[in-house]
């Protein structure tokens, strides 16, 4: 607030001085992205610390992912080039509806590999029944899949489509063709015309935070994308999880 007095360097912790020493030489280059970190001894003895305090201003800079630390090597400058998710450009129909994928937007030319789990059928999970207006005892495609990007796993995604709709289709495969999902839903006559997507950010569960081999401390943005066609009946549920320090979302806007 104006008027406020801030703390000066020396009434910080000493592990918050060191972590911003270290953050500032991360950001003016002379420490560069893959490179190491110094270690728990070499900042204990350089700020004449406990090895404790030198430790939490590592673990501190790799909680904000700054670092990212490798077993038995060390702490190390995160090198893992963030993906640029531009929402508007992505969901064009002129994408999908040219046989690209969704993510050549993302990534462009870096190596990205989906691992997906088989199609199912399952009943309509309360939540997911309610926003596509199904009935308790209605069924839906459920469609899993794990996205990596250098070899990094960096978002979840699970699908939800009316079983109506989709059953005996391309849907149901593993791969679906040229363009995914909306193209094939467009096949079918159910084009997605209109998109919605709702994001937050939190802590993610142990288990969602083994699926994308995340560190402590690291949020996930949670969105939720719903796609409804031209009657306005939603044909797709996208419930999505992305590691927060891989991503930079972006949005462009015309008048």
């Amino acid at each position: 607030m104006p008027g406020e007095s801030t703390p000066n360097d020396r009434e910080r912790p000493a592990f918050q001085r060191i972590a911003a020493e270290l953050r500032a030489k991360i950001l003016d280059g002379a420490l560069r992205p893959g490179e190491r970190a110094p270690s728990e001894m070499e900042l204990k003895e350089h700020h004449n610390v406990s090895k404790m305090t030198a430790r939490n201003a590592l673990v501190s800079l790799r909680d904000q992912g700054v670092l990212e630390s490798r077993h038995g090597k060390g702490f190390f400058v995160r090198s893992f080039e963030p993906i640029r998710r531009n929402a508007t450009r992505r969901l064009s129909k002129e994408l999908w509806g040219g046989g690209q994928s969704m993510w050549s937007v993302d990534v462009h030319d870096r190596p990205m590999e989906p691992v997906a789990d088989e199609p199912i059928e399952a009943l309509a999970p309360a939540g997911i029944a309610r926003t596509m207006r199904l009935a308790s005892t209605d069924r839906v495609c459920v469609r899993s899949r794990v996205y990596l990007v250098d070899g990094v796993p960096v978002m979840t995604a699970v699908s939800y489509l009316p079983l109506d709709l989709v059953a005996n289709s391309p849907v149901m495969q593993v791969d679906t063709g040229p363009g995914g999902i909306y193209a094939r839903l467009a096949d079918l006559g159910h084009e997605p015309k209109r998109f919605r997507e709702e994001l937050r950010s939190r802590m993610p569960t142990p288990e969602e935070a083994g699926q994308l081999a995340m560190g402590a401390g690291t949020p996930v943005m949670h969105i939720v994308r719903t796609a409804a066609d031209a009657t306005g009946r939603i044909v797709e549920v996208n419930d999505m999880l992305l590691d927060a320090s891989r991503f930079v979302m972006e949005y462009d806007f015309t008048d």
